[in-house]
């Protein structure tokens, strides 16, 4: 099986991102004013909390962006906003010829928008369906929707552009692990999930065009809808310990691949990485033992599902059934493969569980 993973950044490029938004950090917060919780409610000339929108500077400026809100509802949330603030109902809107994210899919029916597909590994096929649909913007997920994608984010964002369709980017799973975002590579909007980064429960992240996020501002303007002081604060500690521990997190996933196709279990056929949604090994046995092996591995100390896909609380690795997205592409695969997301675990703690779990009869 051939998967086509995105290139997670070595451990120094993580480390130099750590370094860019540190040093951002210490620009936007001089003396001891980092070291607050943030204040709270609607400061009358800026409609949020002060130390919310003095974040947001810190997170456009780390990714080259005209500005960034935080919202309410992590990545889905993100998304939808960020929908809401590119395109009317009942438009339009161009995507890849994938199972849409289960999430992101209710977003789109509850605009009511009109979804026209194209293969985005062809950017040809991009074209026609441009010529063809003339869609008002283009939704594209950063990480792979099947096992067989291959596409380059660049290479989609430029063709959008040359056309000048406008672009949102469901950058999930994969900030902080890759050396750009979509935004970063021209698109309009990047979205993503403050959870995913090591932050706080439901809290997202739009990064983008200043005139398209003062639109999103405009619809979020009450006092309930507002990302606190202390929330923000959050978040952006997190995101300051995300890229090395994602970066350390690739180093185990490298080894373990490594590992298994070298043959140390003789239950494996062969693994591989594959983002699905996040980075993750998929396992593929000889047999059908994949229930097996799971039911099994939990016994043994592994997570038996996620939180919110590498969020803070997830340290023990998650030994998962294979996404909802990638079983619809091939049934098959989950009698014969599972997923497993190493999280803060080392090699020889996840090759334990797994042998473990294989040795086990059913």
């Amino acid at each position: 099986m051939k998967t086509y993973p995105l290139q997670s950044m070595t451990m120094a490029q993580a480390q130099q991102q750590q370094f860019k938004l540190v040093d951002i950090i210490c620009r936007h917060f001089p003396g001891a004013d980092f070291l607050s919780q943030g204040d709270l409610g609607l400061v009358p000339d800026l409609h949020q909390p002060r130390m919310t929108r003095r974040i947001e500077a810190v997170i456009a400026e780390f990714f080259g962006a005209e500005t960034a809100a935080f919202v309410n509802g992590a990545g889905t949330g993100a998304l939808r906003a960020g929908l809401a603030a590119l395109v009317s109902p009942n438009a339009t809107l161009l995507v890849h010829n994938a199972p849409i994210y289960p999430t992101t899919k209710v977003s789109i029916e509850q605009m009511g928008l009109h979804i026209v597909q194209a293969d985005f590994n062809h950017p040809e096929q991009i074209v026609a369906a441009i010529r063809q649909y003339q869609p008002v913007a283009c939704l594209v997920q950063h990480t792979r929707q099947k096992i067989s994608d291959s596409y380059s984010l660049q290479a989609v964002i430029d063709t959008l552009n040359q056309y000048h369709i406008p672009s949102i980017v469901d950058d999930n799973y994969a900030v902080m692990k890759v050396a750009q975002i979509g935004c970063e590579y021209g698109a309009t909007l990047s979205t993503f999930s403050c959870f995913k980064l090591l932050g706080p429960q439901g809290i997202g992240m739009v990064v983008g065009e200043q005139a398209i996020i003062d639109n999103l501002r405009h619809s979020m303007y009450s006092g309930g809808c507002q990302i606190q002081g202390y929330q923000a604060m959050e978040a952006l500690r997190g995101m300051v310990f995300a890229p090395v521990m994602h970066a350390v997190q690739a180093k185990v996933n490298d080894e373990l691949v490594a590992r298994l196709n070298q043959g140390e279990l003789p239950q494996v056929k062969q693994a591989f990485l594959a983002n699905a949604q996040s980075k993750v090994l998929l396992v593929e046995f000889y047999e059908p033992i994949a229930e097996r092996v799971l039911t099994a591995a939990h016994t043994f100390g592994a997570l038996p599902y996620p939180v919110g896909a590498e969020s803070k609380f997830e340290i023990p690795p998650l030994f998962y059934r294979i996404s909802g997205t990638f079983r619809q592409t091939d049934p098959t695969l989950e009698h014969r493969t599972i997923r497993i997301n190493p999280n803060r675990s080392g090699a020889d703690t996840v090759m334990r569980i797994l042998r473990e779990s294989c040795q086990l009869k059913g």
